[in-house]
């Protein structure tokens, strides 16, 4: 099986990538999080910083893109391709108020005419026809309904997409209910391109339940349940068995959702805070940062919701640390 790491902004930038990558196995893509270039700005230095290669050696890292212009998709594609990057992918997802209001990420959906355009012009320009960059294509099932989908996937089918990309909710969801398994049967049904499933795989049980829906499937993308536990796709892939490639029935059976090495995930952590550390200014800055980890995080450790609030309202390193302590 393979596994991608699913791009979740301000959280999975280059330190966080660099350390998962350090602890633990697994992942075969990461995704950085979105850049959203311009006709005037191009990409900000901040968005530029977290992809330099230079900041991810060593990582399979792909950089995506939120435009809703072509033009500036490829001038972006253009600068990646300097970094050194050859896949790209592009974000017809996010569903931020404020992205949806520009018609970019899954706002884009709603407008299937100008999308089809956009592209059939990304598509046709040299450096995606010469093959000197591929494009893959993160997408939700639509912006007001499911019943969008249908013409989406014939606006997908045809192009030659490295991959294509589904978390089978609407814009209108949000994170919330649950994401479409008819949507994306649909899609595997008539595809011509890769599918990759992303969506509420949370845990091992989660992932078997749609490796039996869902067979033909070979790639799935990993988001919040990785943040979850660092340690998932690592589960996910010890249980096929080495020789065969395939699920091994003793290793499902012996299968124990939500375990995890504490060792490995203290190191993680550890690292973690030294580098958000080195990298801000100010205690506050690292402890806002590891609160959002640990909204979670702490789902791994149910048994400690006292501790969580502690952790949640502290405003002090040397008191975090304690938490820590007594948490691991």
């Amino acid at each position: 099986m393979k596994l991608y790491f699913a791009p979740m902004e301000g959280i999975t930038t280059y330190i966080y990538r660099n350390l998962h990558h350090k602890h633990y196995g697994g992942i075969e893509k990461y995704y950085a999080p979105f850049v959203s270039p311009g006709p005037d700005q191009g990409l900000s230095m901040k968005e530029a910083k977290d992809v330099l290669p230079e900041k991810n050696q060593g990582i399979p890292m792909i950089p995506q893109i939120m435009t809703n212009r072509s033009v500036d998709f490829i001038k972006a594609c253009q600068v990646m391709q300097k970094f050194g990057y050859k896949e790209m992918n592009y974000n017809l997802g996010c569903p931020s108020g404020t992205v949806v209001s520009k018609k970019k990420g899954s706002g884009f959906l709603a407008h299937t005419e100008e999308l089809n355009r956009f592209l059939e012009e990304v598509f046709n320009d040299p450096i995606v026809v010469n093959k000197e960059v591929e494009i893959s294509v993160k997408t939700r099932a639509g912006t007001h309904s499911h019943e969008e989908w249908p013409r989406l996937m014939e606006i997908y089918n045809q192009y030659p997409m490295k991959e294509l990309i589904i978390h089978p909710r609407i814009r209108q969801d949000f994170y919330k209910n649950t994401p479409s398994w008819e949507c994306f049967a649909h899609a595997v049904e008539i595809s011509k391109i890769p599918l990759v499933f992303n969506g509420d795989i949370f845990r091992v049980p989660e992932f078997l339940a749609f490796v039996e829906a869902f067979p033909q499937i070979d790639t799935i993308m990993l988001g919040r349940g990785i943040i979850r536990n660092p340690e998932l796709a690592e589960q996910i892939q010890k249980l096929y068995d080495p020789q065969s490639g395939e699920l091994s029935e003793t290793a499902k059976a012996n299968a124990v959702p939500d375990q995890f090495d504490r060792a490995t995930f203290r190191a993680f952590h550890d690292d973690l805070i030294e580098a958000y550390t080195e990298y801000m200014y100010g205690e506050k800055p690292v402890l806002y940062k590891m609160k959002e980890l640990w909204f979670y995080m702490m789902s791994m450790f149910p048994e400690n919701e006292k501790l969580y609030k502690k952790i949640m309202k502290t405003n002090r390193l040397d008191e975090y640390r304690g938490y820590m302590d007594e948490l691991l």
